[in-house]
């Protein structure tokens, strides 16, 4: 029967199952380990990578040792003894060097678990961040040739995948994620389109350094990059984590979206190109294309796998919220422009496009809002106004008389012709400044449409200003 040594067991209950590794461990430095109080006391409470930290053995030695003498690692252990081995100060490179013979296919899915159980077990972020640093240098300084001949092989693995049709295996096929991106205006499509942008633009940045130009230019170009991270953030990072339990590379890729962007603003808005600031430069590039290797290889190949059409064509629809980004124009996607909507069924709850509320959240929320509402149908009539003190009063008994009927007769044609225009397209928003008993108003006539465009009424937002007003003087006053 296999022996496996999982690494978040503690000392004792490994010992406990596997007797021999007291002399196994006692002689590559776990000295203590062959008393029995001291196993039964401390060993409760420490893990072999643990003891390793506190002794200064290397992470590299024990699994060697280990393996040696008939265990099993499993491929999730291994992946986190690599972490601990950099958190006890062992250079990245040297670690790189392990990691490249152990994992030249590692799968995504298996980065994925390594840094959720990392987080669960309370490791820092910034240290989890390392093993993703690992994985994205796999192919530091590969040939052209060696590139080449890995995708050959990933190829060749994914055919075998589907052959197989493991379960295991299809949640981390990559094979999914290229068809999804073939598809004309898909989500991971626009997403693939702008890391391919950015990674022109990085390489054109690092040869204006190189050729001592200022790269200026090309780096408020490359900082668009906020939206495309935007995106992620909003669409893809959340939804993995409530939806499929799925927080290990999310948070870890989204701190270091959040350090790329605050760095190349700092960076833009630094007046001295100096040796320090070019250096930064190259480092901020770096890890930009370091998270497009993460994005390509870990990120959607994961989303790949769980969402389903219907959560891509949301995250489709949600986008076009998004300014476009990097030079790339978003694409109509036919699938989703042609899917019918179908919003769930609340009972007993009002439901829109955007959400669902309680006729009793809904009517506290237009109330909370700081302005007095009111909205006339597209027949003229009073359909609704909202509660607290007015300005400018509205009787409830107001509700269901034409809106003419409430103004006096001068101001009755302004009305008329504002709600003409409206109904016409000719205009869709009327701002009226005034002064209502001493304060500075802003009573705003706005066209209310459908999706469509069509007018289904008009709405009338009146705004006490004061507080506006008050701000600006006290900004000018300060500033003299």
């Amino acid at each position: 029967m296999a022996k496996k040594i999982d690494f978040n067991s503690s000392v004792y209950e490994l010992t406990k199952q596997y007797p021999e590794l007291i002399e196994i461990l006692s002689s590559i430095g776990f000295t203590e380990i062959r008393k029995k109080f001291i196993r039964e006391s401390v060993g409760k409470l420490m893990t072999i990578p643990k003891g390793a930290k506190m002794k200064g053995i290397s992470m590299d030695l024990i699994t060697d040792t280990l393996i040696s003498n008939g265990f099993e690692l499993d491929r999730i252990a291994l992946l986190k003894s690599y972490l601990h081995r950099l958190s006890q100060g062992e250079d990245l490179e040297s670690v790189r060097a392990d990691f490249v013979d152990n994992f030249k296919n590692v799968e995504a899915a298996e980065i994925m678990r390594a840094e959720q159980e990392l987080m669960a077990e309370g490791e820092p972020l910034k240290n989890v961040q390392r093993l993703c640093d690992v994985h994205s240098a796999l192919f530091h300084g590969a040939t052209m040739e060696e590139k080449i001949l890995h995708a050959e092989k990933e190829v060749e693995a994914s055919i075998k995948r589907e052959q197989e049709k493991t379960i295991a295996m299809a949640d981390t096929n990559t094979g999914k994620c290229a068809s999804l991106i073939a598809i004309e205006g898909h989500p991971l499509q626009t997403f693939t389109r702008e890391n391919k942008a950015l990674k022109k633009l990085i390489e054109k940045a690092r040869k204006q350094l190189g050729r001592q130009e200022d790269p200026t230019d090309t780096l408020k170009r490359i900082r668009q990059v906020a939206i495309h991270y935007a995106k992620k953030g909003d669409l893809l990072y959340p939804h993995l984590k409530v939806k499929y339990g799925i927080t290990g590379p999310s948070e870890v890729m989204w701190t270091v979206d959040d350090e790329i962007r605050d760095e190349f603003a700092s960076l833009l808005k630094s007046t001295e190109q100096n040796d320090e600031w070019k250096e930064r430069v190259r480092a901020v590039l770096q890890r930009s294309n370091e998270m497009i290797y993460k994005e390509d290889n870990i990120l959607f190949p994961i989303c790949a796998a769980n969402f389903t059409d219907e959560e891509w064509e949301q995250i489709y629809r949600d986008a076009k919220d998004y300014a476009p980004c990097l030079g790339v124009e978003s694409v109509m996607w036919e699938q989703a422009e042609k899917r019918q909507i179908v919003l769930p069924d609340h009972q007993g709850e009002v439901v829109m496009p955007g959400g669902h509320l309680t006729v009793e959240q809904l009517t506290a929320l237009l109330n909370t809002i700081p302005l007095e509402i009111s909205f006339v149908d597209d027949g003229n009539i009073n359909r609704y106004f909202n509660e607290g003190p007015k300005v400018f009063k509205r009787p409830a008994m107001a509700v269901d008389r034409e809106v003419f009927t409430c103004h006096p007769p001068k101001i009755e044609p302004m009305v008329r012709t504002i709600i003409k225009e409206f109904r016409e397209g000719k205009r869709n928003q009327v701002p009226i400044w005034m002064e209502k008993n001493g304060r500075t108003m802003l009573v705003t006539y706005t066209a209310v449409r459908d999706k469509e465009g069509h007018y289904v009424g008009t709405a009338e937002f009146v705004q006490d200003m004061e507080f506006a007003k008050e701000h600006f003087m006290h900004s000018t006053n300060k500033n003299k």
